[in-house]
């Protein structure tokens, strides 16, 4: 944040088919079931977007619950900070994660004494598919998840933290690309993205213009908005996307 006498300017660019945003210029908010966390409320439909993502700062030893609402899923990822999610022994460290199916009790969590936890929330619409199960809820730490090896480039490497089932409407997916690496192509496609950027920094291509993007940034991108990106810094680039999958375009 600058000094109230300097003129400020922001790389955020937001627009009806995609918006790069740095965590500085999101003011925090509250939500019922919080308390007193912080939240920053990253995408909504009144961007444009068909989903809701949020970052909440739970500070320490305090409660907050997600909303429930009916027919609607939850993904959450612990950016930084311990704690566990209420009721249960499982402790949640930096990297952990969790995808809550629709019409299930809404995730409640407790932070750490130690500090802060600093959790990343996504709501769907969940859509079911005829002849197939309905998703289930899963849980996991990014540490435990595989990196493969993406487009024969061992340079990229996707995790996938939700199993690639038809049971599942929705894709939590882990990028990492090393400095000078990124994607091979410009990709236009009917899905659409949020994506927040966990470690190093590159440029990425949204629409027609190449932008810096960097550690803490988030960008949503429309469906068939035109996309890329490589690293440019001198460490590894590693971002969390979402993106909806497995259903046919409703008419």
């Amino acid at each position: 944040m600058r000094r109230p006498d300097q003129i400020v300017h922001s790389r955020a660019r937001v627009t009806s088919r995609y918006a790069l945003m740095p965590m500085e210029g999101f003011p925090p908010s509250r939500l019922p079931g919080w308390g007193d966390a912080e939240v920053f409320v990253l995408a909504s439909p009144r961007l444009g977007a068909e989903f809701v993502e949020y970052v909440v700062d739970l500070p320490a030893s305090s409660t907050g619950r997600a909303e429930r609402k009916q027919g609607v899923e939850t993904f959450y990822y612990v950016l930084s900070g311990r704690g566990r999610v209420n009721g249960t022994a499982n402790e949640l460290t930096t990297g952990s994660f969790g995808l809550v199916p629709p019409d299930a009790e809404a995730p409640s969590f407790v932070a750490a004494d130690s500090g802060t936890m600093r959790l990343l929330i996504l709501h769907k619409r969940y859509e079911s598919a005829p002849d197939h199960a309905a998703a289930v809820g899963c849980t996991g730490h990014v540490d435990d998840v595989a990196a493969e090896v993406w487009a024969d480039n061992p340079s990229s490497r996707l995790q996938a933290l939700i199993p690639d089932d038809p049971a599942f409407d929705m894709a939590m997916n882990i990028f990492t690309f090393d400095p000078g690496c990124g994607l091979p192509i410009v990709e236009t496609h009917v899905m659409e993205h949020g994506l927040m950027f966990l470690e190093g920094r590159g440029l990425y291509y949204l629409d027609g213009e190449w932008m810096e993007a960097e550690q803490g940034d988030f960008i949503w991108m429309a469906p068939y908005c035109p996309q890329s990106y490589v690293a440019a810094g001198p460490t590894p680039t590693k971002y969390l996307y979402y993106k909806n999958v497995n259903r046919e375009v409703p008419l």
